[in-house]
């Protein structure tokens, strides 16, 4: 279990889960535009940008 050996030794971090990928939750919009601008994956710059989109609207009701 490849996996498991390479979860135990990683260091602790709380901006990304246990699997590697970042959390959104506690960033503002400019620390999530930083990072869309420094995303290479796809994947990931759709996620960062559902989540932008998503503060926005957020922000507009209030």
């Amino acid at each position: 279990m490849a996996a498991g050996q390479n979860q135990r030794n990683r260091k602790n971090d709380p901006m990304l889960t246990k699997t590697g990928k970042p959390r959104l939750g506690p960033l503002n919009l400019d620390q999530l535009n930083k990072l869309l601008e420094a995303s290479n994956k796809p994947k990931q710059k759709d996620k960062i940008r559902r989540e932008i989109s998503g503060r926005a609207k957020v922000v507009a009701v209030h």
